[in-house]
């Protein structure tokens, strides 16, 4: 029998249902399956997608204030040979940034209040070089004057502390200044020049931002203890990182901004691989809802499978025709979930605010959450996946009842017709 006769009937019994009720109910569970497997792989996409564009919102705003590449001196002291580390970095053909920097843990006191902050300290003329943050808070940064110990802080570091711009705040440095009268510990009083506010907490409530001339006079440091770098490709990080570490001179360190973070990626990473396997569940249930619908066809069209095995059809052609049925509904499933998945996460910055609207409630409000509204970023990478799972479980749900339709004995079947 030719293939596309098969085709033919398969596809006949897919949409078949008007001649009689049980057909009719055969068709109806069949348009079931047909949806379950849409909204699941609609539901695939748009949680991925989603997670993808929290990962991604995240990381651009980690990244505002992270370089991609830091390069430290030995031990964490300052750089042997500043000038030359910094010719050697801008000579790979991946960095497009680099700038010095000095960073400490330190104490920042304003009264009696008092919270520990990383302490950093940068060459406002290059830092925008290496940080988005920089380049938008180029007003802010040039206050930082050498020798005149201002200070920047994260805006949340400065509300903690009560203070505004123009307030001194006090720097408590760690390693005390031995005396006669024993160790005290070394204290400088600085002046708020400004603040700034890159979206991250962790960053915002933690980080200070000093000129690197004043860094390493009151730190107590020759030179700056590393160098922070910018890249064409991000993603490429891993790899450069690996490849300046051995191009290098000295004993140096060199992190990447993946590692320094890396408990969080892995942490995001982890949960997309579980939310992909328990939505992809949600998938495998409505394909092998195939099983009972092309079992109830097989019994329906025992007939119709006689007279064909009558007439010539062989069982391959005969499990060839279920096949084509369960795989049409798994075929018009999927594309159906990528058309529908794709077009909730390619519109869901206005879907949201909407249901918002209608609702009257906020889904992420701006004061408890850092992200106050709902990203998505559909990656071919997820995507593919989906529809490939969601197209191979809907075959294997046609093996069994096609198998057992080319069984049909013609003689037992036509007996009581």
């Amino acid at each position: 029998m030719a293939l596309p006769y098969e085709l033919a009937l398969g596809w006949r019994y897919t949409r078949a249902g008007r001649a009689s009720r049980r057909n009719g109910f055969i068709s109806f569970i069949s348009g079931v399956s047909m949806l379950g497997i849409a909204l699941g792989v609609a539901a695939l996409i748009i949680v991925l997608s989603v997670m993808n564009g929290f990962q991604k919102e995240v990381r651009d705003r980690m990244l505002s204030v992270v370089s991609h590449i830091e390069v430290y001196g030995p031990g964490g002291g300052p750089l042997p040979d500043p000038a030359r580390t910094l010719a050697e970095v801008r000579a790979h053909p991946q960095v497009v940034g680099a700038a010095p920097f000095v960073a400490a843990q330190s104490l920042l006191a304003r009264g009696e209040d008092m919270r520990g902050a990383i302490v950093r300290g940068i060459d406002p003329a290059q830092e925008p070089q290496v940080t988005d943050l920089a380049a938008a808070s180029q007003s802010v940064l040039r206050e930082l004057q050498p020798g005149r110990f201002g200070i920047v802080l994260g805006a949340e570091l400065a509300r903690n502390l009560g203070v505004r711009v123009d307030d001194p705040v006090t720097l408590i440095m760690p390693g005390g200044q031995v005396t006669p009268a024993g160790v005290v510990p070394r204290l400088k009083q600085m002046t708020v020049v400004g603040t700034f506010d890159s979206g991250h907490y962790e960053y915002d409530s933690g980080l200070a931002l000093l000129h690197v001339a004043d860094a390493q006079r009151m730190f107590r440091l020759e030179g700056p203890t590393g160098v922070r770098l910018k890249l064409k490709d991000l993603h490429q990080a891993r790899r450069v990182g690996a490849e300046l570490e051995e191009r290098l001179t000295g004993p140096l360190v060199v992190r990447d901004w993946t590692r320094q973070n890396r408990t969080w990626f892995a942490a995001v990473q982890l949960e997309k691989r579980m939310m992909f396997i328990i939505l992809t569940l949600i998938v495998a249930v409505a394909a092998f809802n195939l099983v009972s619908t092309l079992v109830m066809t097989v019994t329906d069209k025992r007939a119709d499978i006689a007279i064909l095995r009558t007439l010539g059809a062989s069982p391959g052609s005969i499990m060839g025709i279920f096949v084509v049925q369960g795989a049409a509904v798994g075929v018009i499933g999927t594309l159906a979930g990528l058309l529908l998945g794709l077009g909730v996460a390619l519109n869901i910055d206005v879907i949201v605010p909407t249901l918002e609207r209608a609702l009257g409630a906020s889904f992420l409000p701006r004061d408890i959450y850092l992200i106050s509204r709902m990203p998505s970023d559909p990656q071919p990478a997820d995507i593919v996946p989906v529809a490939v799972i969601s197209l191979v479980l809907a075959f294997v749900a046609t093996l069994y009842p096609s198998w057992r339709a080319s069984r049909v004995n013609p003689a037992e079947a036509l007996r009581y017709e």
